[in-house]
């Protein structure tokens, strides 16, 4: 191999590994801009929040109907675990007649972080691992394993 060609190929082995570590970003759920949320007005019909925000994400009927629009950024970087960026819930709450009452824009700072319990419940039987079972399988090949 010449000097030329070492010289190109050698860098362009050495950045390769560093292809995997840029940054993704994506984006899930229904965004709702800042120019479409000044457009719905305390008096707003249903009809006109949805035409202007869409079909919501969830609602809801408990203490008067409302519309919730739920969007979140996520980033990831090569192989590790997705990090939040930004997370918004936008409220549209009705009175009784259908008519907007409130509006709620609530962010990542506004949430709360639940604990979820992870306990398994334990079954009957014992939990052997992959080379337990073959070991228990070699010492008793009575088994028909």
């Amino acid at each position: 191999m010449n000097f030329k060609a070492s010289a190109l190929i050698l860098p362009l082995l050495a950045t390769l590994p560093l292809g995997g570590c840029f940054t993704s970003t994506y984006t899930h759920g229904h965004v709702v801009t800042t120019d479409m949320l000044n457009q719905v007005q305390v008096g707003s019909s249903r009809e006109q929040v949805e035409l202007v925000l869409g079909s919501p994400s969830t609602t809801s009927s408990l203490n008067g109907d409302a519309y919730y629009y739920i969007s979140q950024k996520t980033a990831t970087t090569a192989f590790m675990a997705p990090d939040i960026v930004e997370q918004r819930v936008v409220a549209v709450y009705f009175d009784k007649d259908g008519y907007v009452q409130d509006l709620g824009n609530y962010s990542l700072q506004d949430g709360k972080i639940v604990d979820i319990v992870t306990r398994k419940t334990r079954t009957g039987g014992a939990d052997y691992g992959f080379l337990t079972q073959i070991l228990r399988g070699a010492a008793n090949p009575s088994l028909g394993l």
